[in-house]
């Protein structure tokens, strides 16, 4: 069979690689073409466009390249019109997504959407949306079963990709040497993010701290999908060292790390890292964002406990002085670490194993088989 799948983010393209993965174990003969990155194309599937030239983030961010977004999205309707799929499979990415489902919907083919929208932080009535326009919905947060069920939806629930990554990593034992790091010095992760913008806003004051700490390292985790000028800045003076694409062996040798809010939040914990949630945005989008938001954490650890394990630092608040302080409370003896690590645990029971890229690839392949 002929799958489209579309990933906008660097996220999405982790899940959507592992998904291609479960497809393709389940349907051997399987094609794919779809936008994403060098993840799922490694996995054979035909990219269009790559999600670096498409991840827009905040109101104002969206609103200032609309005409771009629209293009891509003309693109991206031809190309699925051309390509005639069995299947389009819709990874996350909602603003996309959502139109683009809509539209696929009316032009007769099969809507699946993989990692749900999330509809229960704002405007949740864009769940009738998608009862209306995806024929199976693939939750990875076992809360979203009763959320959409309030509607009338049944979906699958499949558990959380993330622990298909972090179960088959295998930490580089020569991380260190090969990166230069100090191996007496302990190490202060820095994660900004993987987004032009969050690079530019958030690596700046997450750096402020480093002179507070000069018993330790900071190491900053890059992606090589955004230009290395972006973060040239960021190392002058010996500031910090750069690992490029490298996140998970990173935080296998951090004490502690700080995080734009992001999935990277969740992965962070799920490798038993303590850590420091970060946000920050256009004072408009942070405007509109407030008015919106209908949830009480922005961080996935969070919302996933129902409570503050992790501190969120957003906006104003993102500032040296309670970064240092937040950051003490976490590292070896610091008022925090023993209980962040201890809920840690709990979340992991939530979240549960590995399997949830299997088994979701083996309920598409089966729906398609059986329509």
């Amino acid at each position: 069979m002929k799958y489209y799948l579309i990933a906008g983010e660097r996220s999405g393209d982790l899940h959507g690689a592992n998904l291609l993965k479960g497809i393709k174990s389940n349907d051997p003969d399987a094609k794919f073409r779809g936008w994403g990155g060098d993840l799922m194309q490694n996995e054979g599937m035909e990219l269009v466009t790559h999600y670096k030239d498409t991840a827009f983030m905040g109101f104002l961010e969206v609103a200032l390249n609309l005409h771009k977004i629209s293009g891509f999205l003309k693109k991206c309707k031809s190309d699925i019109l051309a390509y005639q799929p069995d299947v389009v499979i819709l990874i996350d990415y909602p603003g996309f997504n959502l139109r683009i489902a809509s539209f696929v919907k009316q032009h007769g083919f099969k809507v699946f959407y993989y990692i749900s929208p999330k509809v229960w932080a704002w405007n949740q009535k864009r769940a009738l949306k998608i009862k209306k326009n995806v024929d199976r919905m693939f939750v990875i947060f076992s809360f979203e079963i009763d959320f959409y069920k309030k509607f009338g939806y049944d979906v699958d629930y499949v558990g959380n990709p993330l622990m298909d990554a972090i179960e088959a990593f295998r930490p580089d034992i020569d991380f260190k040497s090969k990166h230069n790091l100090d191996d007496k010095k302990p190490i202060i992760a820095l994660l900004p993010g993987s987004r032009k913008q969050e690079i530019i806003g958030m690596l700046d004051v997450m750096l402020t701290v480093q002179p507070h700490f000069p018993n330790h390292q900071f190491a900053i985790a890059g992606v090589k999908t955004l230009p290395t000028a972006l973060y040239e800045k960021y190392l002058a003076g010996g500031k910090a060292v750069m690992i490029y694409d490298a996140t998970y062996d990173l935080l296998s040798v951090a004490e502690a790390a700080l995080v734009t809010s992001g999935t990277a939040t969740l992965e962070t914990a799920l490798l038993n890292i303590p850590e420091v949630v970060c946000y920050k945005t256009s004072r408009f989008s942070y405007a509109v964002a407030k008015r919106v938001i209908q949830v009480r954490f922005i961080s996935l650890v969070n919302l996933i406990m129902d409570k503050e394990v992790v501190r969120e630092l957003i906006q104003n608040e993102l500032n040296e002085s309670q970064l240092v302080e937040e950051l003490s409370s976490i590292l070896h003896g610091g008022s925090k670490r023993a209980s962040q690590l201890k809920d840690y645990a709990k979340l992991h029971e939530i979240v549960g194993g590995a399997g949830a890229s299997e088994r979701a690839g083996k309920l598409m392949v089966n729906y398609l088989k059986n329509a």
